[in-house]
């Protein structure tokens, strides 16, 4: 950079902007030394055109295509103003050519920049981070329109395949697009279909609008590869060829981009080091970043590390970004990021909050909410059961004298000892510093107990067994995890595989000194797999696998046994739950499960009333936790405040820990000890050391081209040089380690005092849903009643009711899937369950059954809800027993097995015909001839009688 002294604002600015062209890959030349050919792009000073010098013109291969127009850096709240200047001078006509009207435009002070395409539909002008490449202005000249231009050319959306809200969601941001807005956001409920919506438009901006590279931006390395399946398995309407045929998608590793790359998948942290020049650890790329602390404070401090201009990534890299779980994505550290690329900003998320808004200038181009996904049947409703228990509440006290066991926290070896005082505990001291099993115990003894008597009680299996069904638990950490796993495999006596741990972290395989294998690691993908799509595990325990994305659509329960305090987080928790999943595919993995209408949240903390808050960093103590510090130097972050609070904590730490614990440091960081990474943590910003540093390179000058500038750069690739070298000693595993080793290294077990379930039932606002639901199915029948035959005959000509047959109840069914699926007869029949208004518990087998039950309840036939099956069953014999009592055993036994034939059919159709007896299972046994024979004369008269009484 050239040094400033002694230069008015208007030199300086222009040294800026020819710092700023030299780095985009442009030759700038003197209007007295022009040479055209030294370069595929030009700028050419103070070029004269026919209403005045221009402050630069732009030539790629040597055609005129743009100008800039500088100005001071004071100036740069005027550069709007300076538009029609500028415009003068594109529209001039430059000395010795006949040219055209230039249309790539640019104003600048070197610190805001300004850029209008003229060839863009109604041209508005945007801030760019710096100057295009020649290269791409030669791209953009060669495709003839600009990409604004070609968006208005969109096709209509095929709408095959697509949801109501997912067609919405594309045709208005396509509409966006058309009105040159730059920012759009895509709200929708958690199980929705965000990431297919984003690929159906990203699809048609490929093919329609010819975009040359879409970024999808994530915050967690699972979402990438969750994204990047999305787009393996995406086939459009149009084509016969699945997307990844089409088109070349990357999910980035390292700082590598792919020339041929149409779709990039990425991390923000991936992205933010690469714009940094640096590599990241993939460690980094685990947990999503707005959760770590220290960058969150840090960052509203305003000190972020600025991205610089990155020649390897331009700003035109991409056309488009798609920026998943916006509502987290886009502050801080992560906006300048977002503000590099010149591009269409996409947001997609379920939970928004105001900032989000904001950033996306409240330009919302759709908004699909959980309760209208639930209406539209697209996602399940939930209900709320509470278990609480005394020490849950409470907590509890270790008396002094008492002998327990204190557990290492990491090796989980136990000591018995006696205690010297007494150890007050309160409800959030729970599986950190105390544990108490028989609190975990008695949660999950009265979860099984709620299960089978209230939260799904109809899941006999063929041999008499209870089944368990699809459940996670959200535990708070690893080891309470582990203790969670244990209770649950011996209270519901099950072995391994009914219960599994799923995480991020891949357990890797345990050797002994030989490195032979002694214990087998697991992947946690493949134990996700078999949770979503075999029978076992029933029941998964969770930490961490909680972000956006984790699909298990047969889960049918979610147990809380940790509490969480940020409303996004929460409502992404409960978006494990609501996902729908068709009978066929639900009965693969959970044989009684009939219908996924709803799911269950088993509250054992307090989780659903909790008081939430918007965003992460307001309810964090200023005090932030290592594991944060240790996540921002793995990301690169290299900041004063944060290498050196590091470094306390590490001098803090060399002095608690074991010499055995300072050997298996060394497995993790390079063989580098406390005391070096220390002391590397501290040199990276001690002056003497990073000039002791620069003086070696400096020395190799001669001493007359020793100038300060050279001097200022060698300190500063010093520095650069002892920050790297301090943080690339950190990993994962190093981080894990490290988080670990310096926690409470016990905990204390009390097994002495006993908990006890104070309180296990359904959550009053589930009875006031309950009412709600019954009442909106009762209003709906009402209201059908006069359209629909069979309600008709149920409501107004109930002595009909011997006449309605399957197909009049499908049409019930049909219509009411169509028009109001949250009422689906399963749900409402769980509703009368909650209200205690059944008799008996039993369900019927299927949901035409259950929903003629509910119509003869709805419309006052039944005074009681009760299963028509066997309501049909009990009339039958009611009418059998008369028979025979009154007319002294009027049936045979044949003709009695012939009667429960019929009986039967009733049962799966509703009503008989004589017609009926030429089918299955009549057709076996002889048909209409064989019934003709049993009853003769009275064959039509009995069929008569059968179908009316029976529909009693």
């Amino acid at each position: 950079m050239t040094n400033h002294i002694n230069q008015n604002p208007e030199q300086i600015a222009r040294n800026k902007i020819d710092e700023m062209l030299r780095e985009a890959g442009w030759l700038v030349q003197s209007k007295n030394k022009v040479d055209l050919s030294a370069n595929k792009g030009i700028a050419v000073r103070e070029y004269q055109t026919d209403v005045g010098p221009a402050d630069y013109v732009l030539f790629v291969n040597r055609k005129p295509v743009g100008i800039i127009e500088a100005k001071r850096e004071n100036e740069g709240h005027r550069l709007t103003v300076v538009e029609e200047q500028s415009s003068n001078y594109a529209n001039a006509k430059l000395k010795y050519l006949n040219n055209d009207p230039l249309p790539f435009v640019y104003e600048s002070t070197g610190t805001i920049t300004r850029f209008t395409d003229y060839r863009d539909p109604k041209p508005r002008g945007r801030n760019v981070f710096s100057f295009h490449k020649p290269e791409t202005i030669a791209e953009w000249l060669k495709k003839g329109k600009s990409i604004r231009e070609r968006l208005l050319s969109i096709p209509a959306l095929d709408e095959t395949g697509l949801r109501p809200a997912q067609i919405v969601a594309v045709n208005n941001l396509e509409h966006s697009f058309k009105k040159n807005r730059p920012k759009a956001l895509i709200q929708m409920a958690t199980g929705a279909g965000k990431t297919f919506t984003a690929t159906t438009f990203v699809y048609r901006l490929l093919k329609h609008a010819d975009a040359k590279r879409i970024l999808f931006l994530v915050d967690t390395k699972n979402l990438g590869e969750q994204a990047e399946q999305e787009f393996m398995t995406f086939q459009p309407n149009d084509d016969n060829r699945k997307f990844t045929e089409l088109y070349n998608v990357q999910r980035l590793s390292s700082s590598y981009i792919a020339s041929d790359s149409q779709v990039c998948i990425s991390t923000i942290q991936r992205l933010y080091s690469i714009l940094k020049g640096e590599e990241l650890d993939e460690s980094a790329e685990i947990e999503n970043p707005n959760e770590n602390s220290w960058l969150q404070n840090k960052m509203s401090k305003n000190k972020a590390v600025p991205v610089e201009y990155t020649p390897k990534v331009p700003i035109e890299q991409f056309d488009f970004i798609v920026i998943d779980e916006a509502h987290r994505s886009i502050y801080n550290l992560w906006k300048q990021v977002l503000d590099y690329f010149d591009a269409f900003l996409i947001g997609l998320t379920a939970t928004p909050d105001k900032r989000t808004f904001g950033f996306f200038e409240e330009n919302v181009v759709s908004q699909y909410t959980y309760e209208e996904s639930v209406t539209d049947g697209v996602n399940v409703p939930y209900d709320v059961y509470t278990i609480e228990t005394e020490i849950s509440q409470n907590g509890e006290t270790i008396k002094a004298g008492w002998f327990v066991d204190r557990r290492d926290k990491l090796t989980r070896k136990k000591r018995w000892q006696q205690e010297d005082e007494d150890t007050e505990y309160k409800r959030n001291d729970l599986d950190k510093k105390v544990v108490n099993p028989s609190q975990i115990r008695n949660i999950i003894r009265e979860y099984k107990k709620a299960l089978k008597t209230t939260i799904y009680p109809n899941r006999i299996d063929e041999n008499g067994e209870y089944e368990v069904p699809k459940t996670l638990v959200f535990a708070k950490t690893d080891s309470h995890a582990d203790d969670i796993i244990k209770i649950i495999r011996k209270e519901f006596d099950e072995g391994n595989d009914f219960c599994k741990k799923v995480t991020y972290k891949v357990k890797k395989d345990k050797k002994d000194k030989d490195g032979n294998v002694i214990e087998k690691g697991e992947d946690p993908k493949s134990i996700l797999n078999r949770f979503r799509n075999s029978y076992y595990p029933r029941i998964a325990v969770t930490v961490d696998m909680i972000a956006t994305g984790t699909d298990v659509k047969p889960l049918e329960v979610l147990l809380f046994m940790r509490d969480v305090k940020s409303i996004n987080y929460f409502e992404q928790m409960k978006g494990r739950g609501t996902r729908t999943i068709n009978s066929d595919s639900l009965q693969l993995v959970s044989k009684t499960a009939k219908t996924k209408t709803h799911f269950v949240i088993v509250d054992a903390v307090g989780a659903t009333k909790s008081k939430k808050t918007d965003s992460r960093p307001l309810e964090r103590k200023p005090s932030v936790p290592m594991k944060d510090l240790l996540g921002a130097v793995t990301m690169g972050v290299a900041d004063e405040d944060l290498f050196l609070s590091l470094a306390n904590r590490l001098i803090r730490l060399e002095k608690q820990i074991t010499s055995t614990e300072k050997d298996r440091l060394l497995e993790f960081s390079g063989g580098k000890n406390l005391k070096q990474i220390t002391k590397e943590l501290i040199t990276a910003f001690d002056q003497d050391e990073i000039e002791t540093k620069a003086k070696i390179e400096i020395d190799k000058i001669p001493v007359q081209d020793q100038t300060p500038a050279l001097i200022e750069d060698a300190k500063k690739n010093a520095q650069e040089q002892l920050i790297l070298e301090a943080s690339k000693t950190f990993n994962g595993e190093l981080n894990g380690y490290l988080d670990n080793v310096r926690k409470q290294h016990e905990q204390i077990i009390d097994s002495v005092n006993i908990d006890t379930v104070t309180k296990s039932e359904w959550e009053t606002t589930s009875a006031d849903k309950a009412t709600e639901i019954v009442k909106d199915f009762s209003e709906y029948l009402e209201a059908n009643k006069d359209e629909i035959k069979a309600l008709s005959i149920f409501y107004n000509q109930p002595y009909n009711r011997r006449d309605i047959t399957f197909k009049m109840i499908k049409d019930v069914m049909e219509k009411l899937q169509l028009e109001k699926p949250l009422l689906a007869p399963d749900y409402v029949w769980d509703a009368y369950v909650t209200l205690s208004a059944v008799e008996g518990s039993q369900k019927p087998k299927d949901e035409l059954t259950a929903l003629v039950s509910l119509i003869r309840r709805a419309c006052g036939i039944d005074s009681e809800l009760k299963a028509y099956d066997s309501t049909i069953e009990a009339n039958f014999n009611k009418w059998i027993f008369k028979q025979h009592t009154g007319q002294h055993n009027r049936f045979s036994q044949e003709q009695l097995d012939w009667l429960r034939m019929i009986k039967d059919h009733v049962v799966s159709s509703y009503h008989i015909e004589i017609d009926d007896l030429d089918y299955t299972p009549f057709d076996a046994k002889g048909g209409k001839g064989k019934m003709h024979q049993l009853f003769g004369n009275q064959m039509n008269e009995i069929i008569s009688e059968i179908n009316e009484v029976l529909a009693a």
